[in-house]
């Protein structure tokens, strides 16, 4: 396009004004800007807009073709303009969300109902990944992650952390006996993770002294999912490590049992809200990190 909005603006004024020189007020220019702009948009279009007399400027026929075109189109940008004035008010539009299985389901669906209830324009696309994904080969707006984070590309908005416990049924606890010390669990059945290692690093003081702020176990049965191996313990199949947001309501109706006491260790993951730093972050992505930060401020994990 070689006409710019500022010329469109400029000619409008000139005719609504009756005069250049009204026009450059109206505009806050000087009175050769305003000519100077008029002239230079009568050149990209190759013709005469405005015919001048000694006493007033009159509209040729094609300026009067072109002042409905271009009221139209500094109709459309104003609108345009004020459209995202009222979503930076009240968010609306499609909010993609990634986050494990997990916490979807443990800390993400439950606040889905509030959240829609305050912003019922926000359509919400929740999507659960195990892994670390792409945010933009996913088309995902903001993703929480639990962890370190390694991507130094992403913006992070921490929302909390959740300590890791050591977790049995009391199915469990009753049929097999309570380890005493971090060295009985090799008599015990122990569910673990396939990947990452990491997380078969239990938060438990080494009796041996071979590592100062973990245990590492090798499971007896492994998932990849952490709700997986929640309702193997829920089932009393063995000992489990897991993290508080997904065991809260387990340990308060008393389905798990923390093991090991003063032996524990208070290991907690840092939980962060991402993004990439290049994205403008739109009032929908913000309001749902708010909410979500707001609930747990209200019921943190590890009540």
């Amino acid at each position: 396009m070689k006409t710019t909005l500022d010329e469109m603006q400029a000619f409008v004024a000139v005719v609504d004004t009756g005069s250049i020189t009204a026009a450059a007020d109206h505009l806050g220019l000087t009175i050769s800007a305003a000519s100077r702009t008029l002239g230079r948009l009568e050149e990209k279009l190759q013709t005469t807009l405005l015919r001048r007399t000694t006493r007033r400027l009159e509209l040729t026929e094609e300026g009067a073709a072109f002042l409905e075109q271009a009221r139209a189109i500094l109709a459309s940008v104003d609108a345009a303009e004020e459209q995202m004035a009222a979503r930076r008010m009240q968010p609306v539009g499609r909010l993609r969300v990634d986050a494990a299985t997990p916490f979807m389901l443990h800390v993400i669906v439950p606040l889905v109902d509030g959240f829609r209830a305050r912003y019922p324009q926000v359509e919400l696309e929740l999507n659960s990944n195990e892994g670390i994904i792409d945010l933009i080969e996913k088309r995902t707006d903001v993703a929480f992650r639990i962890g370190a984070l390694k991507d130094s590309t992403l913006h992070a908005r921490p929302i909390g952390s959740s300590r890791v416990r050591v977790l049995a049924s009391p199915a469990y606890v009753q049929r097999h006996g309570t380890p005493a010390t971090p060295g009985d669990l090799a008599g015990h059945a122990l569910l673990g993770f396939t990947q990452p290692e990491s997380l078969n690093d239990w938060p438990l003081r080494d009796e041996r002294g071979e590592r100062g702020d973990a245990v590492h176990i090798k499971p007896t049965i492994a998932s990849s999912s952490g709700e997986t191996l929640r309702h193997l313990a829920l089932a009393g199949l063995g000992i489990v490590c897991l993290s508080d947001f997904m065991t809260r309501d387990d340990r308060r109706s008393g389905r798990l049992m923390p093991l090991f006491g003063a032996q524990s260790l208070d290991v907690r993951q840092p939980i962060n809200a991402v993004y990439y730093r290049n994205t403008t972050l739109a009032s929908r992505i913000t309001c749902f990190v708010d909410h979500v930060v707001e609930a747990l401020g209200r019921r943190p994990f590890d009540e």
